[in-house]
């Protein structure tokens, strides 16, 4: 078997297409939830902490030349962003959670669904009857 042809067997499978889709679905949920933690949560939480702008929010650790050819920033540690990156984990896990937490629940309505009776066979039956009759005896 050709590398090429055990290749195409893999990435076909319906595993590996349905991963593909997830992973591409997850990444525009996270741009969805980074934009919805940019535009609106922090600016909110900044309101809230008294105008604070988190995507501003640094230590300068070295000031940098400006007047330098070319030049040079200053180096910050942005502790900001990683306040607004925390945001979003804690936003795409909770809706992830809650997800499947419905997902658990529609499984749980299924396996508690009582199964049909099961239709008893002519001996069955048979015996049923004579029972009846030794009890009317």
């Amino acid at each position: 078997m050709s590398l090429i042809s055990e290749f195409k067997e893999f990435a076909m499978k319906g595993n590996v297409v349905d991963l593909a889709v997830g992973v591409i679905i997850g990444a525009a949920f996270g741009k969805i939830v980074s934009a919805f933690v940019d535009g609106i949560v922090m600016p909110v939480l900044g309101l809230l902490v008294g105008g604070v702008d988190f995507s501003k929010l640094g230590i300068v650790l070295k000031a940098g030349n400006p007047a330098a050819t070319p030049p040079i920033p200053d180096l910050v540690l942005a502790y900001g962003a990683f306040i607004q990156t925390v945001f979003d984990f804690v936003i795409v896990a909770f809706a992830i959670f809650i997800a499947i937490k419905a997902m658990n629940k529609l499984k749980r309505k299924e396996e508690a669904a009582p199964e049909a009776p099961a239709v008893p066979s002519n001996q069955e039956v048979l015996l049923g009857e004579i029972r009846d009759l030794l009890k009317q005896k």
